[in-house]
């Protein structure tokens, strides 16, 4: 199996990707902007949900990102753990909730084999 390559977020490559479709990364890069900047939830709560989610998604440059970001916002350590086990119960709890879809398929088939 071949190693997985996640290229650094260098320059050269961040100026490529916006000149692809600039239109569409300036938007993105607003909508990131209003999405963090404050409202009804701190800046540090939207890091700190920012970094749940990150863990959720596996994204490395996302986990990267945001857990520096919840930092710089304030967040303890305990505090981003605290999020990233939130992010892993979310995770296993949509497994084992769907397993009732599983049961449900199996219906009473066991009974019936023994």
């Amino acid at each position: 199996m071949s190693e997985l390559h996640l290229p650094k977020p260098t320059r050269e490559l961040v100026d490529r990707r916006h000149a692809l479709a600039p239109e569409t990364e300036d938007a993105f890069r607003a909508f990131s902007k209003a999405v963090f900047a404050q409202g009804a939830l701190d800046t540090r709560t939207k890091q700190l949900i920012a970094v749940a989610v990150a863990h959720a998604t596996q994204c490395p440059w996302c986990i990267e990102g945001h857990v520096k970001a919840a930092k710089h916002e304030g967040a303890s350590g305990e505090q981003i753990m605290e999020a990233i086990w939130v992010a892993s119960e979310m995770r296993a709890g949509a497994s084992w909730a769907h397993a009732l879809k599983a049961v449900e398929v199996i219906g009473d088939t066991d009974k019936r084999d023994s």
